[in-house]
């Protein structure tokens, strides 16, 4: 008798463990992840835009990539390997290959055909391009480049290589040329895009916000302010946000986010600082790609802020 009363609170203790496993209370605003979401990921594609020779009478491939992952993505080519030229008379190894982002997280459902790179110590601009080697056009060719991109927020203290990395191939079809592209935006996406007045939530309850934008014949200078309403001084890094335009062209240098310099934000206190980016002056359709250090030191959360009217 006794010992069939023992058995009862352990099996009810089973019972309410089984129950707690099939039904979880997720935080207001948190959703479970569906598979259909998971199926939206279907991500980088790369479309030919012109396909020609180059000036030493290679044949040269000029090339957009277009973020179909669902989510804010960083892409590159992989480092030292060769895009690979299939004809009908077999396989060519292509050994130019400028494919990527320039290191910055382009927006879900955005495009782009080149980025800045340094050069001197000077900005420049790095088409996006394939060149193979003493090729000419031909008919029914097609191109394969392997990739890797990091896909979501950027965490520098997992493993910046290997934290939601993800391998993938563009399979470009050389016939298929298309010409009519409209940038940056191949594909709207519900919420995104934020009016560059917004008030952005950051590391410990922070407040990030663009209070004031000019333009010259030059490029931007952007002004920024934290608001710190916690008890203790802090730095909140944003990096130097890039922008992209109407031309399809990411514009600004990409650096670790946490290396420009950030001032000091008292507790209780606002301070504010500027940001620049070189941008020819007849450059428009503008938005900020804003990367902005949340939820804990060194990760980050990314915002397109629209500057179109700019």
């Amino acid at each position: 008798m006794n010992s069939k009363k023992a058995l009862v609170p352990v099996l009810l203790i089973y019972t309410l463990f089984i129950l707690s496993c099939a039904y979880i209370v997720l935080p207001e605003g948190v959703e479970k992840p569906t598979e259909s979401a998971d199926a939206d990921n279907r991500g980088w594609a790369g479309i030919v835009t012109n396909v020609g020779q180059s000036d030493s009478g290679d044949l040269h491939i000029d090339i957009t990539i277009r973020n179909d992952t669902n989510n804010w993505s960083t892409m590159r080519a992989e480092d030292g390997k060769p895009a690979i030229l299939t004809t009908s008379d077999g396989q060519t190894e292509c050994d130019t290959v400028f494919v990527g982002t320039g290191g910055h997280r382009l927006a879900p459902g955005f495009q782009t055909r080149g980025y800045t790179v340094e050069e001197d110590g000077q900005p420049e601009t790095q088409l996006i391009y394939v060149e193979c080697a003493g090729t000419a056009t031909t008919s029914g060719a097609t191109l394969s480049i392997d990739y890797i991109s990091f896909i979501g927020e950027l965490d520098y203290y997992v493993e910046i290589e290997e934290a939601n990395k993800v391998e993938g191939t563009l399979e470009l079809n050389l016939d298929e040329v298309i010409t009519d592209l409209s940038y940056p935006i191949a594909a709207s996406v519900d919420g995104l895009i934020q009016d560059a007045s917004v008030e952005i939530v950051a590391l410990s309850e922070n407040v990030i916000s663009l209070l004031d934008m000019q333009r010259d014949e030059t490029g931007f200078q952007f002004t920024w302010q934290n608001h710190n309403p916690s008890k203790f001084p802090l730095k909140t890094h944003i990096g130097i946000p890039p922008v992209i335009g109407e031309d399809g062209i990411i514009y600004g240098v990409y650096e670790t986010l946490d290396i420009p310099e950030v001032p000091l934000t008292p507790a209780g206190e606002s301070v504010e600082w500027t940001t620049d980016i070189p941008i020819p002056e007849n450059v428009s359709g503008l938005y900020i790609l804003l990367s902005v250090e949340s939820k804990k030191p060194r990760t980050y959360v990314n915002y397109a802020l629209d500057i179109t009217d700019k």
